[in-house]
This record gives C-alpha cells, sequence and structure tokens, in this order.
C-alpha cells in the first residue's frame, strides 16, 4: 500500500493520538478539561487545537494551501504564545506527530519506497516546525507590542496628570 494512502486510512487514530500528545503538554489538571469538554464555547483552546490539528494534518498529508497551514499554525501558536510556554514548548507539538506516524505506521512500513515516503514527510513535519518558529515569534512580537503600547499609555496618563497638577498652583496665584 501506498504511505500516503496509509497516512489517510489512519487518520482519525493519528490525529487523535497527536492531539492526545499535545494536550499532555499542558498541566494534569488542563489536560483533562481540554480533552474532555466538547462545548467549544466552554473550551475554545481544546476546540481550537483539536480543529486546527486535523487541518494541519491534512495539510502534510495532501499539501494543499500554505495560508491555511499558515492560519492554523497562527490559531495555534497564538493561544501557546500567551500560555507561558518556551519557544521550543509551544512549537515542539508539531514534531510530537512523528513519533505518531512512526510508532502507528510501525509493521505496515515494508518497501523501501514507503520509507522514503516516510523520510520526505517528517522533512515536511520540520519544515512545518520551522514555519511554525517564525508564526511563533510573530505572535510574541504582538504580545510584547500590546505590553509597550500599555506601558505608553500608561506612562502618558502619568505625565499628563503631573502636568496638571504643576499647573494648577500657578493659576492659584494669579487671581
Amino acid at each position: 500500500m501506498r504511505f500516503d494512502n496509509l497516512l489517510k486510512q489512519r487518520e482519525s487514530t493519528i490525529r487523535e493520538r497527536w492531539l492526545n500528545l499535545t494536550l499532555d503538554t499542558y498541566p494534569a489538571d488542563s489536560f483533562a478539561f481540554l480533552k474532555n469538554q466538547k462545548n467549544q464555547f466552554l473550551n475554545p483552546v481544546g476546540n481550537t487545537i483539536s480543529r486546527e490539528l486535523g487541518v494541519l494534518y491534512r495539510s502534510l498529508v495532501n499539501e494543499v494551501d500554505p495560508k491555511a497551514v499558515t492560519t492554523s499554525l497562527d490559531s495555534i501558536l497564538r493561544i501557546r504564545s500567551v500560555q507561558g510556554f518556551s519557544p521550543s514548548q509551544a512549537v515542539s507539538f508539531i514534531l510530537l506527530l512523528k513519533s505518531v506516524v512512526r510508532e502507528e505506521l510501525e509493521g505496515e512500513l515494508q518497501t523501501r519506497e514507503q520509507f522514503t515516503d516516510l523520510q520526505q514527510f517528517e522533512l515536511r513535519i520540520d519544515q512545518l516546525a520551522m514555519q511554525g518558529f517564525d508564526v511563533y515569534s510573530k505572535c510574541r512580537e504582538g504580545v510584547f507590542q500590546v505590553r509597550l503600547n500599555e506601558l505608553r499609555r500608561r506612562a502618558n496618563t502619568i505625565v499628563g496628570r503631573l502636568n496638571r497638577n504643576d499647573r494648577q498652583p500657578e493659576q492659584e496665584d494669579d487671581i
């Protein structure tokens, strides 16, 4: 059987295991909630991760629109960029797919062509991880820009108050 057909045939199992490993990067109490709460409004993080991992998996198997890949990476990494993950931890979920695929297809890979296809698939995963680092960096840059803007706003407010306080005694002396 062709390698891409194996990936398509085992998609639901691979995606489920990949989701579990990804959610396992969260604290234990969060894992249970993220995994079991299916309501998208009560669990937007778990819902987003689950949905976007599906998009990423299908893009790796079918090599779809790069814009969809960037959008999915952004959706996941925007969340992870504000959750206290280091850059490597935030992006590591992508590389977890390699071990899932190898374990899931371990007994199925028999021909040289299938192993070559596995290597090519793993190369696409590596490229996705590198793209993930770029997306994560942009997300973190956005977080820092929001913080900087807030600090500037606060500083301007303080300077404005100080300026008003400095002018008030002068106005009283003129009367």
